[in-house]
């Protein structure tokens, strides 16, 4: 199993500079998220999934189909159902769901689909190492970047041990999913106590190996990452920029709204 969502490839995406790629993450997250219409959307989801296909990130997107599968189907009834404002659909007089609440309901899926897209490419194409490098070039202070970059090195850790708890359960006897819901849930009571002792355990080791390798020194750190900035990261930057700049345009001159809301 595989623990880390990051695909070993030498596409143009992965040889970015660091900084690049933060600052289209960010960029694109905030073009994505002054639209409301899923038609300006579509185009920045359009995108991302080309450059998903580009980098060969598809595996990524197949381990998180399921996020995918709620994104589509739970914003969609939500903003149709209680945003009834706006004009109801003549062929379906008989439920209270507006043209309007329909509309931002799909926008919002497409919106959170292309967060979720968006993010999954950057994971895929940059190492955690990369990710706390460009913090540091950003100025932030080395325990800001690790703290910020610790989740994406545990939460993997935890989910295999959880797998591993779940593995040794079943060979003595214990069959997890089996019987009514109470029970089952009784069950995994027994995975989260040992899944919960080893987090304990874990943590005091990387303090220990923290505190043994001067984490709290004061001293100024260096890292063994060395990303020369290029004339194609250059250009990276001044495209996403580009299409950043067009989407706060056509959302300040009130484009991509929906107005009944």
């Amino acid at each position: 199993m595989a623990l880390f969502l990051y695909l070993d490839h030498r596409t143009f995406v992965h040889r970015r500079h660091p900084l690049v790629k933060v600052a289209a993450l960010l960029l694109f997250f905030v073009s994505a998220f002054v639209m409301e219409h899923p038609l300006f959307i579509l185009p920045l989801s359009a995108s991302v999934a080309a450059l998903i296909l580009w980098t060969k990130s598809t595996p990524t997107l197949q381990r998180i189909r399921v996020l995918f599968l709620f994104i589509a189907i739970f914003p969609v009834l939500i903003w149709s159902v209680f945003y009834r404002n706006g004009t109801p659909f003549p062929t379906l007089p008989f439920l209270p769901i507006t043209q309007e609440g329909a509309l931002y309901g799909l926008g919002m899926a497409a919106k959170l689909g292309t967060f979720l897209a968006t993010g999954a490419l950057f994971l895929s194409t940059t190492r955690i190492e990369e990710f706390a490098y460009a913090f540091t070039l950003l100025g932030l202070p080395y325990r800001i970047s690790f703290t910020l970059t610790l989740a994406f090195r545990l939460v993997p850790l935890f989910l295999e041990s959880a797998v591993t708890v779940v593995q040794a359960q079943r060979c003595r006897g214990l069959d997890i999913n089996s019987g009514p819901l109470f029970q089952r849930l009784r069950h995994y009571v027994l995975v989260l106590i040992p899944v919960f002792m080893g987090a304990l355990r874990r943590a005091d080791q990387m303090s220990i190996a923290l505190e043994v390798r001067g984490f709290n020194s004061g001293r100024p750190r260096s890292s063994f990452q060395r990303a020369p900035w290029t004339g194609a990261d250059t250009l990276a930057v001044i495209a996403v920029l580009a299409v950043t700049a067009l989407y706060l345009s056509l959302w300040s001159a009130g484009y991509g709204r929906i107005r009944s809301l």
